[in-house]
C-alpha cells in the first residue's frame, strides 16, 4: 500500500470538487451530439468524450494506479496515471489537469500524445464506448493518491507493463489494454518527448 503524506484526510478530501454527473456524447469524429448521466451513459454503451494520462518518472516509468475497490466499475483494478471525463463546456485538458490533481495532488505539464477510440465491457451491465485524449507528462513531485480514488501505486516501464498485461491480464483494466495493445510505439515516443 502506499504511504499517505502528512496533512490532514480533510486537506485531501477537499481536492475533490464537486461535478457534473453528466458526459459529453460525440460521434466518430468527437463533434459533441448530447449530454448524457454518467451511470446511464456506461449502461447503454454510449460514445463519450474522455481523458487519460501518462506520467513517467525521471527513470522512463509510468506511474500506475489501482483504481479504489468501491469504483462503480473497474474497481481493484490497475490502470494508467489517471483518467476521467471532460464536464460540458470544460476543455478537455483543463479537465484532465483537475482530475490529476483531484486524484493524485499532482500539477503537470501535459502533452497530447495522441487520440484513440475504444469499446469494450468493464461489467455485465457496462460499456466503455469512448473517444480519448490520451496525455503524457514527467513526474515532477510526489504523487498524493487520493484514499477514496486510488488503493495503490507503482511504477513500471512499457516492457514491464506489456509483460504484466500478458501474464495476468485480469488485473489491469481494458483500457490500458487497449493503449498498450494499440499505441505502444507513439506512447514510447510521445514519453520519451517529456
Amino acid at each position: 500500500m502506499f504511504k499517505s503524506s502528512s496533512g490532514s484526510s480533510a486537506c485531501r478530501m477537499e481536492r475533490l470538487a464537486p461535478r457534473s454527473n453528466k458526459l459529453i456524447l460525440v460521434n466518430s469524429e468527437n463533434r459533441p451530439v448530447g449530454a448524457e448521466e454518467k451511470l446511464r451513459t456506461h449502461q447503454l454503451g454510449l460514445r463519450h468524450r474522455a481523458f487519460s494520462i501518462f506520467l513517467r518518472d525521471d527513470e522512463g516509468r509510468i506511474l500506475l494506479q489501482q483504481r479504489h475497490p468501491e469504483k462503480y466499475h473497474s474497481g481493484g483494478l490497475w490502470a494508467n496515471t489517471c483518467c476521467g471525463h471532460p464536464n460540458m463546456g470544460e476543455l478537455t485538458l483543463r479537465a484532465a489537469r483537475r482530475r490529476l490533481f483531484e486524484e493524485l495532488g499532482l500539477n503537470a505539464g501535459l502533452k497530447l500524445a495522441f487520440h484513440t477510440s475504444y469499446r469494450a465491457k468493464v461489467a455485465s451491465d457496462m460499456e466503455e464506448n469512448e473517444f480519448v485524449y490520451v496525455y503524457v507528462g514527467r513526474l515532477s513531485a510526489d504523487p498524493r493518491p487520493h484514499p477514496k480514488e486510488i488503493s495503490d501505486l507503482k511504477y513500471l516501464t512499457i516492457a514491464q507493463l506489456a509483460n504484466g498485461l500478458n501474464c495476468n491480464p485480469s488485473q489491469y483494466t481494458v483500457w490500458l489494454h487497449h493503449y498498450i495493445r494499440n499505441h505502444t510505439q507513439e506512447l514510447t515516443s510521445a514519453l520519451g518527448r517529456v
